[in-house]
This record gives structure tokens, sequence and C-alpha cells, in this order.
């Protein structure tokens, strides 16, 4: 029987401000961060309508799972993608409740 495969993640205490707020940087990503704040968890990477390639968008959610923003996970072939709400709060409190609402469009 083979292990299923998985992904690294780094640990809460690895987490680093500097690769969080590297990684959030750009729009894509925080595009894809967003969609996961807002949406449900456990979201494939087909769900996000990104405007880049597959190998792009690819290159995006590996990012964000090196900086400790998302987990991934396989589940058969597809990769479901949750953001680390509760590990980012812990480490950085309020920061991603600050870069969800800066993103949310103005009601002006």
């Amino acid at each position: 029987m083979s292990t299923p495969r998985t992904l690294e993640h780094p640990d809460v205490v690895e987490l680093s401000l500097d690769a969080v707020l590297s990684a959030l940087a750009d729009p894509m990503r925080r595009r894809i961060v967003v969609q996961l704040a807002n949406g449900c968890h456990d979201q494939a990477c087909i769900a996000f309508e990104l405007p880049v390639s597959r190998s792009t968008a690819t290159h995006h959610f590996r990012v964000l799972r090196l900086a400790g923003i998302i987990e991934q996970r396989y589940q058969g072939t597809a990769i479901l993608n949750t953001l680390r709400s509760s590990c980012l709060e812990e480490r950085f409190p309020g920061l991603l409740a600050a870069i969800v609402g800066a993103e949310a469009p103005s009601s002006s």
C-alpha cells in the first residue's frame, strides 16, 4: 500500500513576517487569499479563476504554501487549499484581517 502524497508546510513558529509579506505583495496571491477567506475551506486549485497560465498559478500557490499562508493537501488527483487563518492570527495578530479588509471593494 502506498503512502499518501503530502506537501511540506512551515510550523507556526517558523512563519516569517518577511516571507508572509513578500508572498502577499503579489496581487494574484492576494486574490487567492481573499477568495479563501471569503469562501469555503478546501478549495481546489481549479476553483480559482486566475488570469494566468496554469504553471504560473501553481507557482503562486506554492509561494503561499511555503510562506505558511495556505495549507495544501492532496485529495485524489486534486490539491485542496485552505487558508491557515488560526496559524497566521497566532503568529501575526490582525495581519490577515487587515490584508483581506484592504482588498475589499470600497463602497464609495
